[in-house]
């Protein structure tokens, strides 16, 4: 366990049992959200790495951001 980690601990523990529930709830949200994410960025990466991928034309990745949020 990294330093900071063992701090924000402490500090957590200084607090009213409920506001600790809270935090730990948040946490474990958030690191669920960074494991699918590295989850995904794997495959991807795999995928990538056996020519899954295709080339973008940026005019046509623009476009379509637009469309999609509203920006002219």
């Amino acid at each position: 366990m990294t330093n900071a980690l063992k701090q924000a601990i402490e500090k957590v523990s200084e607090l009213p049992p409920a506001a600790q529930e809270r935090i730990g709830e948040e946490l474990l949200l958030h690191v669920e959200k960074v494991r699918r994410l590295r989850s995904q960025l794997e495959s991807a990466a795999h995928s990538l790495d056996h020519d899954g991928g295709r080339e973008l034309k940026i005019a046509d990745v623009i476009k379509r951001a637009r469309a999609r949020y509203g920006k002219a």
